[in-house]
């Protein structure tokens, strides 16, 4: 899992206790507790099309991308967010190329990226007054 290595950031945080509850990188603490109150999951604020990232910090072929959703209240608001890969950070690196989007909302979800290449790796939910929240993002790649 590449993925821990890295550096996670997000549109915006939902905090109102001022704790690390919700920060970005909960997302890749290599917990899968998938309970926001226990404190290692990611959650924005109500927003128009959020988005969470993790920065690789190298470009890497990735195989696959594995997400642990909330369980405890709210996992449908997961669906339809897009997994793109890429190298650019215009539009927040939401504009990259799409390796899959959650249609059917699970517990844990894997999706095959056949062997795309990138640094960035972004969950991004478009839409207006969403809210996005994840437990762990695990990305298996390797150098090129």
């Amino acid at each position: 899992n590449v993925a821990m290595r890295g550096k996670a950031t997000q549109s915006t945080i939902y905090n109102e206790e001022g704790d690390n509850l919700g920060i970005a990188m909960n997302g890749i603490d290599g917990n899968h507790n998938s309970n926001y109150f226990l404190g290692s999951c990611t959650h924005t604020a109500i927003e128009n099309n959020p988005w969470w990232r993790v920065d690789l910090l190298d470009v890497y072929r990735i195989s696959r991308i594995v997400i642990t959703n909330r369980s405890d209240k709210g996992s449908e608001r997961l669906n339809g967010a897009e997994i793109r890969i890429g190298n650019s950070l215009n539009n927040n690196g939401n504009g990259n190329p799409k390796c899959g989007t959650v249609t059917s909302v699970k517990q844990t979800m894997e999706f095959q990226c056949n062997s795309m290449t990138g640094r960035y790796v972004n969950v991004y939910l478009p839409g207006n007054q969403k809210i996005l929240h994840l437990c762990e993002v695990e990305v298996f790649g390797t150098l090129v």
